[in-house]
């Protein structure tokens, strides 16, 4: 197997032969961004950016190696959307601070949960947001271990919810009908439930809960969601640390 290339980051942005370069990996990567806000991940190929930036697709190759190298600019590139989320403490007010940004930035774009998913390199906006993120667990007396695993918790909590979010935002595309639409629909088979005796607990939740009929319910369950996750952390922060950030 032949030695791979250096990450994208550790390459020259515009290669070392030729004439200048009449693009920057910027606009490459805002470019697939277009196409995949437009069309969805699939839609971004070599072929199909070069024709977003009108150029040849062999001219995409000054600038990235393959597709993977601009899966990691579109990732980078939205990313640096998160640059004025600012973290002042304490640590439970930050995490809901990163954990709210990242919620926003994959409503946004779809496609960047199965990009974040995968075997992607920090790029310049990546690092910065990693380091912000970590931040916000200073002073905690965390190890590195833990730190990590309790961004991951957060992160995870926020693309499974997320990805719920955009899932219900396909069904109504493809269906024509809205959350309530649906709820209407579904209204005499929940009431064949709610009659049967073998599910008194869900006949509780479908009779009393407020959040599925609310015109905010995903805010409200994501931050119901979040809260419990947070509680979470502060139920496994090591007793003699600080329980506050550094911002207070």
């Amino acid at each position: 197997m032949a030695d791979p290339q250096p990450v994208v980051w550790m390459r020259p942005e515009n290669g070392t032969r030729g004439p200048r370069p009449s693009h920057t990996r910027g606009d490459l990567a805002a470019a697939a961004v277009r196409v995949a806000d437009a069309e969805g991940l699939d839609a971004v190929s070599m072929r199909r950016v070069a024709a977003e930036l009108g150029v040849g697709t062999t001219t995409l190759y000054r600038y990235v190696g393959s597709k993977d190298d601009v899966l990691e600019l579109m990732a980078d590139e939205v990313v640096g959307e998160l640059r004025s989320t600012a973290l002042r403490g304490p640590w439970r007010d930050d995490l809901a601070v990163v954990a709210r940004a990242l919620r926003g930035l994959v409503l946004h774009h779809p496609w960047y949960a199965a990009v974040a998913s995968s075997r992607t390199t920090l790029g310049p906006h990546h690092l910065w947001w990693s380091e912000t993120s970590l931040s916000a667990l200073d002073g905690l007396d965390l190890d590195p271990d833990a730190m990590l695993a309790t961004l991951q918790t957060v992160a995870s909590f926020v693309l499974g919810h997320v990805l719920g979010e955009l899932a219900d935002a396909e069904a109504a595309r493809r269906t024509g009908l809205s959350h309530d639409d649906w709820m209407a629909r579904q209204a005499e088979y929940g009431r064949t439930i709610m009659a049967d005796p073998r599910y008194p607990r869900l006949t509780r939740i479908m009779a009393d809960a407020a959040a599925p009929h609310a015109p905010d319910r995903a805010d409200r369950v994501f931050e119901a969601g979040l809260t419990r996750v947070l509680d979470g952390v502060d139920a496994n922060l090591p007793r003699g640390g600080s329980v506050e950030g550094p911002g207070t």
